[in-house]
């Protein structure tokens, strides 16, 4: 293997000489420079960027930890991620933590033992989960998505309230009065948050949805799919269902078409978030809709401000508002 050694021999300099030629970071006269280069193709010498990271004390190295990739909401987002990373030079390492708090500890363990510079996380585990202060041990972190009651940490979020509000309302203005909903884990500021909107939502016009039609579906369509099989063979079923993420849309409109009913003219349904096929899905589902793109964007940029040293500020929480996509999966109340 070519070694700068190498180089600096076959073009009679030192290895000082070559290494200001390859970083541009000192003066070398044109002869000297042309003979380096001259050297650098002859010998075909592609320096180790790992060992050149190294010795300037960073990986180049990004983390991102998302919170189950099986959802393609998440999928967009590694997408996003990478996109941007590049921009900046960076590359990206992917984990899933698999909605489990101990794999996210785990991954977090491994991050640090890469030597990222720095992590984009979407938490999993309650608050209480981050209050050793592990996630300000090594480099720099941003969660997106999610936050946690940690004024040193940045976050990158969207409005739960304003979306489990937006779709609750458009409900509302339907005439459903009998609304059921389909939460994430409550412990999550996605789940509890868009609950605590629709709430609102309800709790203006004098309402309040009943306990027995508020059921957890843990963020994952099979279990979105059981619930609303049990819920939606009661006999005072709600009239229509605010479902608090995509992949649990998927598995209430699976169970809606398993028991012979059908969207909108038996139940209707809204959620938030838009998920890979949600827009082939029939009827068209109304749902409130994340800018992921810009969100991950804002994410990938205020972590290289940290890593960077470029702000000294403490944690700063940029929120997101969703907006309302309104499809046939809706209709008056009958």
């Amino acid at each position: 293997m070519t070694t700068i050694r190498d180089v600096a021999k076959a073009a009679g300099v030192s290895t000082a000489t070559v290494s200001a030629v390859m970083n541009d970071s000192a003066y070398v006269s044109p002869d000297l420079r042309s003979r380096v280069l001259k050297a650098i193709g002859d010998l075909r010498y592609a320096p180790s960027q790992v060992a050149r990271n190294l010795k300037r004390g960073r990986t180049q190295l990004i983390a991102l930890a998302v919170a189950d990739l099986a959802n393609p909401f998440y999928s967009r987002i590694v997408w996003a991620a990478e996109a941007a990373a590049a921009a900046w030079d960076y590359a990206v390492v992917v984990f899933n933590s698999d909605e489990n708090p101990d794999t996210e500890r785990r991954a977090i363990a491994r991050i640090r033992a890469l030597g990222c510079d720095g992590a984009v996380l979407v938490p999993v585990g309650s608050a209480e989960a981050y209050r050793d202060g592990g996630l300000h041990d090594g480099g720099p972190v941003v969660l997106l998505g999610r936050s946690i009651d940690d004024p040193e940490i940045d976050s990158v979020t969207i409005d739960n309230r304003s979306a489990g509000r937006q779709a609750t309302n458009y409900l509302l203005d339907l005439g459903h009065r009998r609304i059921g909903t389909i939460t994430g884990p409550l412990h999550l500021t996605t789940g509890r948050g868009r609950l605590d909107g629709m709430r609102e939502a309800m709790q203006a016009r004098g309402l309040a949805p009943q306990p027995e039609h508020v059921r957890s579906g843990e963020f994952r369509e099979d279990v979105a799919y059981s619930v609303a099989h049990d819920l939606l063979q009661r006999s005072d079923r709600p009239s229509a269902l605010y479902v608090a993420n995509g992949v649990m849309a998927l598995g209430a409109m699976r169970a809606i078409s398993d028991l012979g009913l059908r969207c909108p003219d038996d139940i209707s349904v809204a959620s938030t978030d838009n998920i890979a096929g949600i827009g082939g899905i029939k009827p068209r589902l109304t749902r409130t809709e994340h800018p992921v793109l810009d969100m991950t964007n804002e994410a990938i940029r205020m972590l290289v401000d940290r890593m960077k040293g470029m702000t000294e500020l403490p944690g700063r929480n940029v929120v997101f508002q969703p907006s309302l996509v309104v499809g046939d999966s809706c209709a008056p109340v009958r």
